[in-house]
């Protein structure tokens, strides 16, 4: 927590994504102190909320039936239960337009038109709302119209092609990214859009139709083996985890275990062969600059490994720290969040859930990964817990002026 002011802390932003890559894109800009309403399917809610396990324990460490995933994604919003497709839903939408600087939504292509909730309609309304549409291929193109999901836009855009271990060795073929790397980036990219769309308001004093597809940021992020591929025609190939342009750059072997070395310059490289004993590596010409070792890179990882092996993890990262050779262990989880650096940096945070949710479901409170976003004058902040489903419906819906008995009235009728 912090007293210092949020950098959006002006912003209202009408969330009516689901999953992953609106709802990380939201979430962004909620840390950053912008009042995200999270708009979600009563009795149902965000699809998220269902994917376990794993799932939150209650006090008593027994598993309840809200899944983790939905909170790695929906901190600092607060969430009503709507159902769009009510010609009353949608009013209460186009009331929340009327005060709302964004709106995100991944809908499919004019998913959104019938309930006249598409950008078209809704700048009629309020011609500074910045409308991001996320889909999986984009508003136009001849796959618009189809569904788009991570594993497949890791596959299509040639991600999984190299990603993985070559063919030829054990345990080859094709692998998706341990995470849902296209959604988290669109997510990323499309709060990037909406910052650049409000600094074009600011000049314009119009908004403007955000166009986000997992594709497009699938490709974009092949980054240098895109553009490898652009300029010289050849097609990247896996190859585990060695760089196409680096060496020595992956995992070798060590006495209890393996070891990341990461050497990206001649000087690097020249330091380790020192540390490591073998002054002759850096003199071989084979070695003697990066171009050359990736080109002899068999020989020279076969020669490493062997010398790798006579040490623990632990003692090749006490040998080479001081000596500003980039060398680290290989964590699973658990040791990523116990490690000195990941504490010192305060990355595992807890958020206590208000009374009345504790009352209604045991859970006390629930654990994230804290945003890396660090600005000194106005960092993010933490205020809401992941929300229960409708946490917040009368509160919202007070705010946008109806009384008690109009709510109830809603509420009745299957609209909230």
């Amino acid at each position: 927590m912090t007293d210092k002011p949020s950098a959006l802390s002006h912003l209202k932003v009408l969330d009516l994504s689901r999953v992953l890559a609106g709802p990380w894109c939201t979430q962004i800009l909620a840390d950053l102190g912008a009042d995200v309403i999270k708009v979600e399917r009563p009795g149902v809610g965000d699809d998220t909320r269902h994917w376990g396990p794993p799932f939150l324990k209650d006090a008593q460490g027994h598993d309840t039936d809200q899944a983790s995933y939905f909170t790695c994604t929906n901190r600092n919003k607060r969430s009503i239960t709507l159902d769009l497709a009510h010609p009353d839903g949608q009013a209460l939408v186009r009331q929340m337009v009327l005060q709302s600087d964004v709106l995100v939504e991944n809908f499919k292509v004019g998913g959104l038109q019938a309930y006249g909730l598409d950008y078209a309609s809704l700048h009629v309304l309020n011609p500074r709302l910045i409308y991001c549409s996320i889909t999986g291929f984009g508003q136009d193109g001849p796959y618009a119209e189809r569904a788009g999901y991570d594993l497949m836009i890791q596959a299509m855009s040639g991600m999984m092609s190299i990603t993985g271990r070559a063919d030829s060795v054990p345990g080859g073929g094709p692998q998706r990214v341990g995470v849902a790397l296209t959604d988290l980036f669109t997510g990323v990219y499309a709060a990037t859009a909406i910052l650049a769309a409000i600094e074009a308001r600011h000049a314009s004093g119009r908004g403007q139709h955000i166009d986000m597809a997992l594709l497009d940021v699938g490709m974009a992020t092949l980054a240098n083996q895109a553009s490898g591929f652009l300029n010289t025609g050849k097609v990247p190939q896996r190859q585990g985890n060695s760089h196409p342009s680096l060496a020595p750059y992956q995992d070798f072997p060590t006495q209890d275990g393996s070891m990341l070395l990461a050497i990206g310059n001649d000087g690097q490289f020249v330091r380790f062969c020192e540390a490591a004993g073998h002054p002759e590596w850096a003199a071989d010409e084979r070695y003697a600059s990066n171009t050359s070792r990736v080109r002899h890179r068999e020989v020279l990882v076969e020669a490493m490994s062997g010398a790798t092996r006579t040490r623990t993890t632990a003692q090749w990262i006490a040998l080479l720290q001081d000596k500003a050779v980039p060398c680290g262990p290989i964590n699973d989880l658990a040791q990523a969040f116990d490690d000195e650096q990941v504490k010192a940096r305060g990355l595992a945070i807890t958020q206590p859930r208000a009374a009345q949710q504790v009352a209604q479901d045991g859970i006390g409170a629930i654990a994230g990964v804290a945003s890396p976003l660090r600005l000194t004058d106005t960092p993010p902040t933490l205020r809401h817990a992941p929300p229960a489903l409708g946490e917040h419906t009368d509160q919202v819906l007070a705010e946008l002026g109806l009384d008690v008995t109009r709510i109830a009235a809603l509420r009745q009728s299957g609209v909230l």
